[in-house]
């Protein structure tokens, strides 16, 4: 399900340079600026904002480098609820990606132009529970599905356990869809509280409003 193997320890992701544009930002990447979050009281941009093609994004890159180093026990798990990036539409979509950081986390935004009406489908049962061999730790990941309320036209979240290692982590994970437009949100820390997640859809809900 998730593109943060690598931040199972509870640790802060790693963060690419800050790049204004990862590749030429389209008019339509500038507008989707508009809808990212402001910086969160007490933490700090990681990096970005990035603009451009979703698929060439740093951070969307990094994810996928994440992904092909951890050995999952479900291989299908590892893209389960989230936008595929193998698909072409979605890779080439007009993108924009932000990162915040604190002691206590971190949080990582991206707001995706697809050309036409598209949402992941719900976690699979069987991603429900699964282990993955990161860096050499066994991580065992348990994701539990949010009762959120709906935001804009499709919405879900979801709550995951990382526990392996010395650290453990929590991962709240939201996607809202308004229009064509998919908001991808997700919240690492220690521990995740639902409400602070939903808090945070709804900031994200209402930038998402004004820029669709």
């Amino acid at each position: 399900m998730l593109a943060l193997a690598g931040c199972s320890s509870g640790e802060e992701p790693a963060a690419p340079a800050a790049s204004a544009s990862a590749s030429s930002p389209s008019a339509a990447s500038a507008k989707l600026r508009a809808a990212l979050l402001p910086v969160p009281d007490g933490m700090h941009v990681a990096y970005g904002p990035e603009l451009g093609a979703f698929g060439k994004l740093k951070s969307t890159q990094q994810g996928i480098a994440a992904l092909r180093q951890a050995k999952l026990q479900r291989p299908e798990c590892a893209g389960a609820a989230q936008l595929d990036i193998e698909q072409p539409d979605v890779a080439g979509a007009p993108a924009a990606v932000i990162a915040f950081a604190a002691e206590r986390g971190s949080i990582t935004q991206a707001v995706v132009s697809l050309p036409s009406e598209s949402f992941p489908k719900p976690l699979p049962r069987q991603c429900a529970t699964y282990t993955a061999d990161v860096g050499g730790t066994q991580v065992t990941y348990k994701t539990k599905t949010l009762n959120m309320p709906r935001k804009g036209d499709e919405s879900r979240a979801y709550l995951t356990s990382a526990a392996g290692g010395e650290k453990n982590a929590q991962i709240g994970s939201v996607m809202i869809r308004r229009g064509t437009v998919v908001m991808s949100m997700l919240v690492v820390g220690q521990k995740v509280k639902a409400q602070g997640l939903y808090e945070l859809a709804r900031l994200a809900d209402k930038n998402l409003e004004q820029v669709v």
